[in-house]
């Protein structure tokens, strides 16, 4: 989940990695989707922050977090949680 608040929008520089990882390990497996921070209320604590944040869930837990738009950190910890 790329947690993103709605003055900075979600981060649009990852989106092509994402998609490349997605394509490389199959559409079943991951699944990729932006969430405004200011409208979920579960989100609030990611909330003020001016730097782009990934959650990472599996079997509906949080699993991981990458702070700032960092392709090689977030392609790592995404194939680590695979």
């Amino acid at each position: 989940v790329d947690a993103f608040q709605a003055w900075c929008g979600p981060c649009k520089t990852v989106v092509d990695l994402f998609r490349k990882i997605r394509n490389e390990v199959g559409r079943d497996l991951l699944h990729f989707t932006s969430a405004e921070v200011d409208s979920i209320d579960a989100l609030e604590e990611y909330r003020g922050k001016c730097e782009p944040v990934f959650l990472f869930y599996a079997g509906g837990q949080l699993v991981a977090v990458v702070r700032g738009a960092n392709p090689p950190l977030l392609q790592k910890t995404i194939l680590e949680q695979l």
